[in-house]
């Protein structure tokens, strides 16, 4: 007689997999460890206290980040993106170009305002992580400027500003909000976030000095506005 065929059985079912539970989980442990590492510092921050928090063990920690250091310079990483969603979603609702360089200032400094952890933890980075090329905020100030520096190029192109080298106005404006950022973290922020941006903007757009004063310098030879 032929063999009967074994009769297959159904594939266990489980509980179907949330394919967003990968992600959140990852961002749940980036955000205790910005935490952490912010208060504690990087060398007293073992893995262990980072599991502790979240309440999982320290292998949950390792299938995401293979190491310490990898941990936190993703923690750093995932800090400056954050930063690149608040600045545009700052700047969304702006439709005037100048107003967007205001807005997007004012979101700058209020993300560190609101999150002084990721400022902490842009001077760690410089300190233990020294041998690297770039440090990520400026791998990611790199990647995003562009964008801004079309937006004075085409406002120099509509005769709005000055003929300045679009790179020369970014760089003054970045560093400036860099400054500021810093300043806010290290001594405590003294006024207004808004009324910050405002001046800073002010200052690059418009100068400090008088319409006649240009005039002035221009013909006693000093450096003529274009």
């Amino acid at each position: 007689m032929p063999t009967e065929a074994k009769e297959k059985r159904p594939a266990a079912r489980g509980r179907p997999r949330d394919p967003s539970l990968a992600a959140r989980r990852r961002h749940e442990i980036l955000d205790a460890a910005a935490k952490l590492f912010a208060q504690r510092g990087f060398a007293a921050t073992d893995l262990q206290v980072v599991a502790d928090e979240l309440s999982v063990g320290k292998g949950t920690l390792y299938r995401y980040f293979p190491s310490k250091g990898r941990l936190f310079l993703a923690a750093v990483d995932r800090g400056m993106r954050r930063l690149r969603e608040c600045v545009d979603a700052a700047c969304e609702t702006v439709g005037d170009p100048l107003e967007q360089i205001v807005a997007a200032m004012g979101a700058y400094l209020g993300f560190f305002d609101a999150h002084p952890e990721f400022a902490e933890l842009l001077i760690q980075e410089r300190a233990v992580f020294r041998d690297r090329k770039k440090p990520t905020y400026f791998e990611h100030r790199e990647a995003n400027i562009g964008r801004w520096r079309s937006l004075f190029a085409g406002l120099i192109a509509e005769g709005r500003i000055r003929d300045v080298p679009p790179e020369q106005i970014t760089n003054v404006l970045s560093n400036a909000g860099y400054g500021t950022m810093f300043t806010n973290f290290f001594t405590g922020r003294r006024r207004p976030l808004q009324a910050q941006a405002r001046e800073i903007v002010d200052v690059v757009l418009h100068g400090i000095l008088t319409p006649a004063e240009r005039v002035r310098r221009g013909a006693s030879g000093g450096r003529k506005s274009r």
